[in-house]
């Protein structure tokens, strides 16, 4: 049988993992363990910052050069930053892979961080900013979970403020670099019909130079709050809310049963009981939703939904006995059996995008050293229980463990 993926380290500790298939798209990135919440609190939306300006300018291309260096033969190069990792990824046709990587390593290791770019991304960021903050539904998540985890970077958005971003200087940038990139946190990742060797030599060509390193900054776990309840005036046509309290880190056990929990409650489907209760019985709301975020030593829950102001106070009520239901009744079998092939069906979904594949991939390389399969991944859903379930709702649902967040 053929290996779902192919793996090596570099002796600086830098790791690569490769998938092959038959596309003539392939895919190259780069996936490092540093994010917003390994911030000090004068950096508040550094990492975020960085990865802008990885695009602004090396010591050997502009801004320009940068842009269509791939674009100029039908290629995207793209990254994003989240609380704990920053990635850097390339969509290309299979023989320019070599230019794929020599562009994404050229802008990770000598980026510029001129004054002049500094300054006019400094300008996007804040408009970004601004966007953001007219966009309750989105703005809310985070306010949630600065709630839940006050006073921690991991509590903070990601895109920082006015005042932190002046300050940012290339001093502050190198420090921020030096105790944060760590080459035993690094992964290379791709996939497409290219030989794994080749994948090698190429990557081995352009990072082997690297010196080894590891973290200097250690990572400090949050301390949550609970039974906080904060309402906000917004003045939205809406009443938008999130009940939200700490969940299971990457690490926890039960990581895979409160999954497939959430997606009960509140996942994509439109059969998850939240949208069932709310919308499709109800007509109370358009969007009702729940997600579960892990963390590398800590996670989060984050019910929420919105309604015409009118309709809040009864909207709320049936959130509430949803999660009342989840903590007091056993999952009917049959529906149990339903929930773990939705979820399963789901993540092969998901799969078929390649660009969504590989970053999947490298991330679980990173935190685990390991890609279940979805075979894998079945088996640890058929495990869960419905009492599992129960418990965890009752752990993790508890009212006594939950803030409620309010926009009105």
């Amino acid at each position: 049988m053929e290996k779902m993926y192919h793996t090596h380290t570099l002796p600086n500790g830098i790791r690569l993992i490769h998938r092959q298939n038959n596309s003539d798209v392939a895919h190259f990135g780069l996936l490092v363990h540093t994010g917003t919440r390994d911030e000090n609190s004068e950096e508040h939306g550094l990492a975020h910052f960085m990865e802008h300006m990885f695009f602004k300018g090396t010591r050997k291309r502009s801004a320009y050069q940068i842009i269509f260096r791939l674009e100029d033969v039908g290629g995207e190069i793209n990254a994003y930053t989240t609380k704990e990792e920053t990635a850097i990824y390339a969509s290309f046709l299979k023989e320019d892979l070599k230019k794929a990587v020599e562009l994404i390593q050229d802008i990770f290791l000598n980026s510029l961080f001129s004054e002049k770019e500094r300054a006019k991304e400094t300008e996007v960021i804040l408009s970004e900013i601004q966007t953001y903050e007219d966009t309750p539904s989105e703005l809310i998540f985070d306010h949630a979970e600065e709630l839940l985890f006050p006073d921690h970077p991991i509590g903070r958005n990601i895109l920082g403020s006015k005042e932190s971003l002046n300050r940012f200087r290339n001093g502050l940038v190198e420090t921020f670099r030096n105790e944060n990139y760590a080459t035993c946190e690094l992964v290379l990742c791709s996939i497409g019909n290219i030989p794994f060797a080749s994948v090698v030599k190429i990557a081995e060509k352009y990072f082997l130079d690297l010196p080894g390193t590891t973290r200097t900054r250690p990572r400090v776990a949050p301390q949550a709050t609970h039974k906080q309840k904060q309402v906000v005036d917004r003045n939205t046509f809406q009443a938008h809310c999130i009940i939200a309290g700490k969940a299971y880190s990457y690490k926890h056990a039960d990581r895979v049963a409160l999954h497939l929990l959430n997606n009960i409650l509140g996942g994509p489907g439109m059969n998850s009981r939240l949208n069932m209760a709310l919308r499709e019985r109800r007509g109370f709301s358009y969007s009702a939703e729940s997600h579960y975020l892990a963390y590398t030593d800590s996670g989060a829950v984050n019910i929420y939904f919105s309604c015409d102001k009118d309709r809040f106070s009864k909207s709320l009520e049936v959130t509430k006995e949803e999660l009342k239901k989840l903590r007091k009744n056993l999952i009917p079998e049959k529906r149990l059996v339903y929930a773990r092939r939705q979820l399963l069906g789901q993540i092969a979904i998901s799969s078929e995008n390649s660009e969504h594949l590989m970053l999947s991939m490298a991330k679980s390389h990173l935190l685990f050293n390991r890609v279940d399969s979805l075979p894998d991944i079945a088996r640890k859903l058929e495990a869960v229980s419905a009492d599992k379930l129960r418990d965890i709702a009752n752990e993790v649902l508890d009212p006594a463990n939950l803030n409620t967040l309010i926009y009105k």
